[in-house]
């Protein structure tokens, strides 16, 4: 007797979910197609002239950011989390504020401060006379400092929380058994927080790969501005193919590799006994430097790039310079955001839904394919879906359409981060309860499930929506003719040099993305109760 293998068909939901995926993975697939297809002649001329100095650039810029940031983050949430000082509280979520600030906008306002002929350069001569220079913002330190400025509160608030949630009684160990305190710092304590630090450092050096609007109006060329250049100087789609394959498997090394740190450093509290640390008072001469050390890091970070902004946006108004188009850029911007995170939020809640509730391989692996823009820098993103659209659909290519198919592909991981674990903190058992009361499954995620998570799925929104305001490389490379954004504009207006006209932008682009930032760095802030001690 042979028993015939029962085969259970994807439900609709399910189909939804594997459509999605292909869709979102197919223009990488594409890229790599057509990297990998391209003429011999083509890869011989890149690697014999531009691979390997790009590949250098693009590295030796990653790795010095990133050890830049390891000081600025770990320090700074070291202070934090063991010292208390005036202002502590208020300086603990001020020190956030620089993921605000676009790369693109910290680089012109310091090009401009720091430029030649600039008002730095000024002061500084008039001291030490007309010859003497200051570190160019052009050059490779210039580079690294403006990067590792907007980019450290990623390792701080990584390294932050796990310093609150270390167990102290490991270091009090140490100190007992006679190590001195900064040796107890590198052996114990550094280590232990370890994974988290890890992990802001991947994210660092996955910005910077794929950093556009910086590197370009400070004219410093990595693979990223490559691909742009090749686009658009040359219109030659098999050599920014091979110069994107190139960034997605740079991209996928440092993820791999940082997923594989992070399990090879794990560590566990065995002990019964659990101690958070207590904050330190320091006298006038300690509390002096530690102030005065935030207060540089913030202002060249923060507070200098900002009031830079506000007193150009206010002589722009002045001046009148500020006219109907304005309000046009304005709306062009926060429409097609508002389209793109919606969209995002619809395509990706079936894909995080079903890996949550039900984890087969296949509801697995569409949800990774959907996080494969995690892999795309914006230029890789924009060549993809030009390409694809250029051979297959002709018809809209120039549209808005193409665009918005470009920031769902790229930002949709983001709203995949705020979704899956608010789905993961409803318990199924709410959803089995309405299901024995008679509501079906398409009721049930209506009534019962939906209702529960609207706070991620408004967090998502939010988050897509502000890294779509201030996204560049895509929009300046699909954007239909005569279409600007205020990320357009202050790229515009900045690679000309005319900083008024680009700061009420600017200026606009910060003020939106605080309020959001604030509001998801409130969440780590509810973190355990410390004491004080003198």
């Amino acid at each position: 007797m042979v028993t015939a293998t029962r085969f259970n068909a994807p439900s609709p939901l399910q189909w939804i979910s594997l459509i999605t995926a292909a869709c979102l993975v197919l223009p990488t697939c594409y890229i790599i197609y057509v990297a990998l297809t391209a003429a011999p002649a083509v890869w011989s001329r890149l690697w014999s002239t531009r691979i390997p100095e790009l590949l250098w650039n693009t590295l030796s810029l990653a790795t010095s950011v990133a050890m830049t940031t390891l000081v600025l983050g770990v320090s700074l949430a070291w202070i934090m989390v063991r010292y208390e000082f005036p202002g502590r509280r208020i300086w603990e979520w001020a020190i956030v504020l620089p993921l605000a600030m676009p790369t693109y906008v910290l680089a012109y306002v310091y090009a401009h401060l720091f430029g030649m002929g600039g008002p730095a350069e000024q002061w500084w001569q008039a001291f030490l006379g007309s010859e003497a220079r200051l570190l160019s913002p052009q050059s490779f330190s210039g580079v690294t400092l403006i990067m590792a400025l907007d980019t450290f509160p990623f390792v701080y608030l990584l390294a932050r929380s796990a310093l609150l949630n270390l167990n102290v009684s490991f270091e009090e160990v140490a100190r007992a058994c006679g190590v001195p305190p900064w040796a107890a710092l590198w052996r114990v304590t550094l280590p232990l927080i370890r994974p988290a630090i890890a992990a802001g450092l991947a994210l660092v050096i996955l910005y910077v790969v794929s950093d556009f609007g910086a590197v370009s109006l400070l004219r410093y060329q990595t693979l990223t501005y490559a691909v742009y250049q090749q686009m658009t100087g040359r219109y030659d789609q098999s050599a920014a193919s091979i110069l994107s394959l190139l960034l997605v498997v740079m991209a996928i090394i440092f993820l791999v590799t940082e997923r594989w740190f992070r399990q090879r450093s794990r560590f566990y509290q065995t002990s019964g006994r659990y101690r958070t640390s207590t904050r330190r008072r320091e006298g006038l001469v300690g509390t002096t430097l530690l102030t005065t050390y935030v207060v540089l890091v913030f202002g060249a970070s923060f507070g200098i790039p900002a009031v830079m902004l506000i007193q150009w946006s206010i002589a722009a108004l002045s001046q009148g310079a500020l006219d109907a188009r304005f309000f046009t850029f304005v709306w062009n911007s926060s429409f097609l955001s508002a389209l793109a995170a919606g969209g995002a939020v619809l395509i990706g809640l079936p894909l995080a839904y079903l890996a949550s509730r039900r984890p087969s391989r296949l509801n697995l692996a569409c949800l990774q394919a959907a996080y494969a823009g995690y892999a795309l820098p914006g230029p890789v993103t924009a060549l993809a879906v030009l390409v694809l659209f250029t051979h297959f659909v002709p018809a809209l290519y120039g549209s808005v359409v193409v665009l918005l198919i470009a920031y769902v592909l790229h930002f949709i991981p983001v709203g995949l981060q705020s979704m899956e674990p608010a789905l993961q903190q409803v318990t199924p058992n709410v959803e089995e309860v309405a299901r024995t009361l008679g509501c079906t499954t398409r009721q049930t995620l209506r009534r019962v499930t939906l209702p529960l998570i609207q706070n991620g799925c408004v967090t998502a929104w939010v988050l897509m929506f502000l890294q779509t305001m201030k996204e560049l490389p895509a929009t300046l490379l699909l954007r239909p003719v005569g279409f600007d954004t205020l990320a357009i504009r202050v790229w515009l207006e900045a690679s000309e040099e005319y900083y008024q006209l680009a700061a009420p932008s600017a200026l606009l682009i910060v003020l939106l993305s605080v309020p959001a930032l604030l509001l998801l760095v409130s969440k780590d802030w509810r973190g355990r109760h410390q004491g004080v001690v003198t």
